[in-house]
């Protein structure tokens, strides 16, 4: 009787298909960028294996209509059937074994704590559970197309008709996708998290130095920042905590910024952020340096606090918030804000900066991360124009997607690997993992831009291209903090590296999305300050690193 069910339930899906997702669901296994926890790993099998499955189906169903349609006997079918069932007994166990071993490697590749392997027991049953509500909702979607066909039969063909039920259920689904429902309802989240932007993170306290947006003499009120801003303004060393760290004189750095409710418009926000500028003569500053933030307004410490001690607090940072979405769900749902705002607030420093004389205006610098290197990017039309503008910067943990990074990584001079592309020799723009990758052996310029990425990031590496075409970055010699085992799978890469997103950052620093101390280094080689010792830069990574 069981054994009857358990047929008549495998019976309901196509052999081709399950014996491909099967496939596809341990190929999920193997290590990929980072180290997946159990429940990811149920998604990714999950996924992999309807990816799997659908991909089984549509072939079957090609060679069907090429006129190729075998006749298996009963029998033969019964025994296809229980030799696919006996292969997933073994291989599904065993694949869970190594994959929880090969969870333990990666780890240890880039320092993370070893959480045990017993809770991988439960990835087959998360997996089954994920695979059930895709196929339920697939069946759905069948049972639609099939009664809009019957009903369009009656006025139309049939072939007709079926074309017509497909088309119209596509255009449903891009309306939603890319609709006013899907517009409305990324508006009603941004309230909710505009909500939630009201809140202030503990211990942070509103700045009295007048250097800061959000003090006593800013027109910025500190309420109006955001809460990522107000940590901001509220955060990094003083004049004398500089001092005090790296042994010479300093004076207090200088921090601007407004807030996403400080006006209607990006331009009419950048606006604000220039006025802080002026309020606190930050154009008399031996170095400027506009960031653009993440998400609701986040900048990277690492990168602010290293700039500021490198130039003894003779500097000034301007940035803005341009969204209330947290930076995940930004990177899903709005790629339109961060390049808008980075242009708006690029081109609002610039203008102001350009009027100036030459020799009176600071140095001009950028920096963002993830998204904000997506967005600050944006203000450039390409590697020249950034160079005839700018002095040098830092891009951190650029997403895949920025066409800027795009076109200079594919521009790589011949023989350099895609994760630390040689450009021009290294001329003026340098892609580094970490600082000793900054070293090319050949003269690099007074102006100097650096990619910051790791080999093990995820956010740099997504791509949809992974679903049918294997990278460079897989063809090519692997980074020392990738597993060697890592192989391009077919769909199977794309939803691993799509997962190990989820929690890039929580790595060590040094390793998939968290950047951390080497930004001392970087700046030092980018600002060349001219006093400025290997020792003063050991200083200010450890200062970083407390």
């Amino acid at each position: 009787m069981i054994r009857d069910f358990l047929l008549g339930q495998l019976r309901r899906f196509h052999p081709v298909g399950l014996a491909l997702g099967l496939i596809f669901a341990v190929w999920s296994m193997t290590p990929s960028l980072l180290p997946r926890t159990w429940l990811l790993q149920s998604v990714a099998t999950g996924l992999s294996f309807v990816s799997g499955y659908v991909i089984g189906v549509v072939a079957a169903w090609l060679v069907r209509r090429c006129g190729i349609s075998p006749s298996w006997s009963e029998r033969t079918r019964r025994t296809g059937w229980w030799v696919l069932a006996a292969v997933a007994a073994i291989a599904i166990p065993a694949f869970l074994v190594l994959g929880s071993w090969w969870q333990e490697v990666v780890r240890d590749l880039v320092g993370a704590p070893q959480p045990g392997r017993s809770r991988y027991l439960l990835v087959l049953l998360v997996a089954a559970l994920v695979v059930a509500i895709l196929v339920g909702f697939a069946r759905l979607v069948r049972g639609a197309s099939n009664r809009l066909t019957r009903y369009g039969s009656r006025y139309v063909p049939g072939p007709i008709a079926r074309t017509a039920s497909v088309a119209l259920l596509l255009v449903l689904a891009l309306f939603l996708i890319d609709g006013a429902p899907y517009r409305a309802l990324v508006g009603n989240i941004d309230e909710s998290f505009a909500l939630a932007d009201n809140g202030t993170a503990d211990d942070v306290e509103p700045p009295t130095q007048p250097e800061r947006s959000g003090s006593p003499e800013s027109a910025e009120p500190f309420d109006s920042l955001g809460k990522e801003g107000r940590t901001f303004v509220a955060s990094g060393p003083d004049a004398a905590e500089i001092e005090e760290t790296i042994g010479r004189p300093a004076i207090e750095p200088i921090r601007a910024y407004a807030g996403r409710e400080a006006a209607d418009s990006f331009d009419g926000i950048a606006a604000r952020v220039v006025a802080e500028l002026d309020r606190t003569d930050a154009w008399s500053r031996d170095v400027l340096a506009v960031a653009t933030t993440t998400g609701r307004g986040w900048i990277n410490e690492n990168l602010a606090q290293a700039l500021e001690y490198t130039t003894a607090g003779d500097s000034a940072i301007a940035s803005m918030q341009y969204s209330y979405l947290p930076s995940p769900l930004a990177f899903l749902a709005d790629r339109d804000s961060p390049p808008e705002a980075g242009r708006a607030l690029f081109e609002a420093v610039y203008s102001r900066w350009d009027a100036m004389p030459e020799d009176a205006r600071p140095r001009l610098y950028v920096f963002g991360e993830s998204l904000g290197s997506f967005g600050g990017q944006a203000a450039f039309s390409g590697e020249q124009d950034m160079l005839a503008r700018v002095d040098g910067g830092i891009w951190t943990g650029t997403p895949h997607f920025t066409p800027q990074w795009q076109r200079i990584t594919d521009d790589r001079d011949p023989g350099s690997p895609q994760r630390l592309p040689v450009i021009d020799d290294g001329e003026a723009v340098r892609f580094a993992a970490s600082p000793s990758d900054l070293d090319l052996g050949t003269p690099w310029g007074e102006q100097r831009i650096v990619y910051w990425q790791h080999a093990s990031d995820p956010i740099v590496w997504w791509s949809p291209d992974l679903i049918l075409r294997r990278p460079d970055w897989l063809r090519e010699p692997l980074g020392p903090d990738v597993d060697p085992g890592i192989r391009w799978l077919p769909a199977v890469t794309f939803w691993q590296v799509t997962l190990d997103m989820v929690f890039s950052a929580d790595v060590p620093d040094g390793h998939g999305h968290a950047y951390g101390s080497d930004a001392a280094d970087l700046w030092a080689a980018i600002l060349q300050q001219l006093d400025w010792t290997a020792d003063d830069v050991a200083t200010v990574r450890s200062a970083l690193e407390e």
